[in-house]
């Protein structure tokens, strides 16, 4: 029988469970350790074996809704990853707040987080899908932090074509994976987070939408400081969405389904809050593909005694971010 390549794949990935895969009837400690090491293996971060500090540029008082720091991390030798802290108004210099890490996915940068146009098209991505999540977190009263992912705006590859393509390739070339890298340069930004007195480090959360919700549910697997995750309009099945959907290189992560599915990573954040958002009509993350990862990820915090600490939110539409559907819900976890 004559196979495409597209048949092939179905056939590479049908064995299900995966040998990492989730099991209530094995030992929960030691499925967490197993996978842990095995993702860790996989996404090749950069070593992570010094405490980031803050570069601080510039401190502005002058906007009415906040007061904004302007700051670079440098997480690996002379590479720097720039951040905005806006905090709320009024804060008393003992006062702590929730912070929430602001992760922008596949745009011209984290400038859309900031809900400040610089590009053509820039308007439409704010306005039609929600995505100034720095000014919705800070008018919540939260203090928020927008970072810029490698291969986005400021850390775009030279290199003319998809903003990130060039280097998730040149990771893949030199041992490395750009999930990986966007990983490491999130835990190095809770480093500097947590230099600031106003941010209360026992209500520190991370949230983006596309390829930042894909970072987020990452990095909350592997960054135990985080508290609280809402990824959005990322999540679903290896199968049904990366492997069957024209994704951007940066979402894949070489081997990984040989071993697991994308919502056994769940057991990494279990039992942290987990919110997970997607969109009713997203064309490349399938709503019944998402909701059959969710009753995993349910059974997993179920094992793990917290079966109220994962939800899913459902909003109608395509592939964006969901305002005033996730807000309210995070509200009640932070």
């Amino acid at each position: 029988m004559k196979h495409t390549v597209d048949s092939l794949h179905h056939q590479y990935s049908a064995v299900y469970p995966k040998p990492l895969s989730f099991d209530p009837h094995k030992d929960w400690e030691q499925q967490r350790e197993a996978i842990r090491a095995k993702y860790t293996e996989l996404l090749k971060m950069p070593p992570k074996d010094f405490v980031a500090t803050p570069v601080i540029q510039w401190e502005k008082t002058d906007d009415p809704r906040f007061d904004e720091i302007r700051f670079e991390v440098e997480t690996e030798p002379d590479f720097f990853v720039p951040c905005h802290m806006l905090l709320p108004k009024g804060l008393r210099p003992d006062e702590k707040r929730p912070a929430v890490l602001c992760v922008q996915g596949h745009s011209t940068g984290m400038h859309i987080s900031l809900g400040r146009p610089k590009y053509p098209g820039d308007d439409e991505l704010i306005t039609g899908g929600d995505r100034d999540f720095a000014l919705q977190a800070v008018a919540r009263g939260y203090i928020a932090v927008a970072m810029e992912q490698r291969g986005f705006g400021e850390l775009k590859s030279e290199v003319v074509g998809q903003a990130c393509h060039h280097l998730a390739m040149m990771c893949l070339v030199t041992g490395r994976t750009l999930q990986g890298a966007r990983v490491h340069d999130v835990m190095c930004v809770v480093d500097a987070m947590l230099t600031f007195d106003a941010v209360d480090a026992d209500r520190l959360a991370i949230m983006g939408n596309s390829g930042g919700g894909t970072t987020s549910y990452h990095a909350m697997a592997l960054e135990p400081r985080l508290k609280v995750a809402m990824p959005s309009c990322s999540f679903n099945t290896y199968e049904d969405s990366i492997l069957s959907i024209l994704h951007c290189m940066c979402n894949h992560v070489p081997d990984i389904q040989q071993y697991m599915e994308m919502p056994d990573l769940a057991m990494l954040i279990a039992p942290r809050p987990l919110l997970i958002v997607n969109g009713a009509y997203d064309p490349i993350f399938p709503i019944e593909s998402a909701k059959a990862a969710f009753e995993i990820v349910k059974r997993i915090y179920e094992h793990a005694g917290q079966p109220d600490n994962c939800r899913h939110i459902i909003g109608e539409g395509e592939h964006r971010f969901y305002a005033a559907d996730a807000w309210p819900v995070f509200d009640q976890y932070i």
